[in-house]
C-alpha cells in the first residue's frame, strides 16, 4: 500500500517526541496499495504513530492502522459518530465502533497497552478472523463494508465511503459503428496489474486506463449493429477522492497455484494525475478541475515474503518535517527516504 497526500499550499511545523533508530533491513518485494489525499489538513502535532503488538498473524491489520491513523479526514469522520444506545450494546461486535476506539487511542497522549486488541477481536466475529494470513486489499474493502453496514449514522458512513471513492467510467466502443455504450460506477481502491514493460507507478496507472481490444472470441454485441463486432474496452477517470486507495497486484494465481511477481515498480514522493494520464484516459464526464490532482506520499504498506507465507509492515511519512517512520507490529523507528525507496522491488532471478 502507498499512499500519496494533496500538495497543500501551507505548512507548518510539527513538533514530535518521538525518536529511533534508522532501519537496518530493506525490504525488497513490497506488496502495496497508494493512498492519496487532495485537500490539505492541519494539525498542531504528529500523533496515532504507535507499536502494535502481533496477535495471531494481525500484522496485516496492524498496518492497516498506522495508515488509517495517518487519514486525517477518516479520523474527523469518525469522532464525529454519537453512538446511540443500540449500537452500545452490539459495542464488542461493531467494527466501526470498535475502529473509532483503537485510533482514538492511538491518536492520546494517555498511554494505553494494545489500543487494536478489542478491534481485532471485533473483526474476527465479522469472518476477519486471527491467525489467518489475510490480503491487506481485502481487509481494507471488508473494513469499508462494515462501516457501511455497522454505523448507525448512514450520511456519516456515506461521508467516510465517499473519501475513497475513485469515479470512472465504463466504456465500450464498437471498432465498426464507433458506437459507444459508457456507464458510471465507482473503485474504493484501484486495482494495479504490473508486468515487466511498466517499472514505475505512472506506467502502471497509463496501464490500467488503457482501453483494451476486444476481437477474435471477445468480440461483443453492438445494440447499433445488431451483431458482435470488434470492440475497445476500458475505464475512463472521471474523479479522484481525497484518499486514492491503489493496490499493486503482486499476486497471481494460475492451475491452482499462487506466484508472488517481484519486479520493480518504483513510486515518487508527489504525483500529478494530470500530467500522468493520457487527454484520451480522462472521462468527458469530467467536471473536476485537475488542478486538484496534485498528490503526496504519506504511506506504504508493504508485504515481506511468499505468496503462501509474508508479513506487513508500514512506513508513514511526518507531515511537517518530512520524516519517515517504519512500524513494524510492536517496533517504530526513524528511516531515510532510501528505505522507503528499498521497498520498490526487483526481480530475484
Amino acid at each position: 500500500m502507498i499512499s500519496y497526500r494533496y500538495c497543500a499550499r501551507y505548512e507548518q511545523s510539527y513538533k514530535t517526541d518521538m525518536a529511533g533508530s534508522n532501519l537496518s533491513r530493506s525490504l525488497s518485494d513490497p506488496y502495496g496499495y497508494v493512498s492519496y489525499f487532495s485537500s490539505p489538513f492541519y494539525r498542531s502535532r504528529w500523533q496515532g504513530l504507535r507499536g502494535l503488538s502481533n496477535y495471531g498473524l494481525s500484522c496485516c491489520v496492524n498496518a492497516l492502522l498506522q495508515s488509517f491513523s495517518a487519514t486525517q479526514e477518516l479520523l474527523a469522520l469518525l469522532n464525529k459518530w454519537k453512538v446511540d444506545d443500540y449500537v452500545a450494546l452490539e459495542e464488542a461486535n461493531n467494527a466501526p465502533l470498535q475502529l473509532q476506539k483503537a485510533l482514538q487511542a492511538m491518536q492520546s497522549d494517555k498511554f494505553k497497552p494494545d489500543p487494536h486488541q478489542r478491534f481485532l477481536r471485533c473483526l474476527d466475529r465479522n469472518r476477519i478472523h486471527l491467525n489467518v494470513q489475510h490480503d491487506a486489499d481485502e481487509v481494507f474493502l471488508s473494513i469499508l463494508n462494515l462501516i457501511q453496514e455497522q454505523m448507525s449514522d448512514k450520511e456519516l458512513a456515506r461521508e467516510i465511503k465517499s473519501l475513497y471513492m475513485v469515479n470512472v467510467e465504463e466504456y465500450l466502443q464498437c471498432n465498426e459503428c464507433t458506437y459507444v455504450d459508457s456507464g458510471s460506477t465507482y473503485l474504493l481502491s484501484l486495482p494495479l496489474p504490473l508486468c515487466r514493460d511498466n517499472n514505475t507507478l505512472e506506467e502502471c496507472f497509463r496501464a490500467f486506463f488503457e482501453l483494451q481490444d476486444l476481437s477474435n472470441g471477445n468480440k461483443c454485441f453492438c445494440e447499433k449493429c445488431g451483431e458482435k463486432n470488434p470492440s475497445k474496452q476500458g475505464l475512463k477517470l472521471i474523479s479522484l477522492p481525497p484518499v486514492v486507495c491503489v493496490h499493486l497486484k503482486r499476486f497471481r494465481s494460475s492451475r491452482g497455484y499462487t506466484k508472488k511477481l517481484h519486479c520493480k515498480v518504483s513510486f515518487p514522493q508527489t504525483i500529478d494525475f494530470k500530467t500522468t494520464l493520457k487527454p484520451e484516459q480522462v472521462s468527458e464526464k469530467s467536471e473536476q478541475s485537475q488542478s486538484e490532482w496534485q498528490y503526496k506520499l504519506y504511506a506504504v504498506i508493504v508485504h515481506c515474503g511468499t505468496a503462501m507465507f509474508g508479513h506487513y509492515t508500514a512506513y508513514i511519512r511526518h507531515d511537517g518535517k518530512n520524516i519517515w517512520y517504519h512500524a513494524d507490529d510492536s517496533h517504530v523507528s526513524e528511516v531515510r527516504w532510501a528505505d522507503v525507496e528499498g521497498t520498490f522491488g526487483g526481480d530475484k532471478g
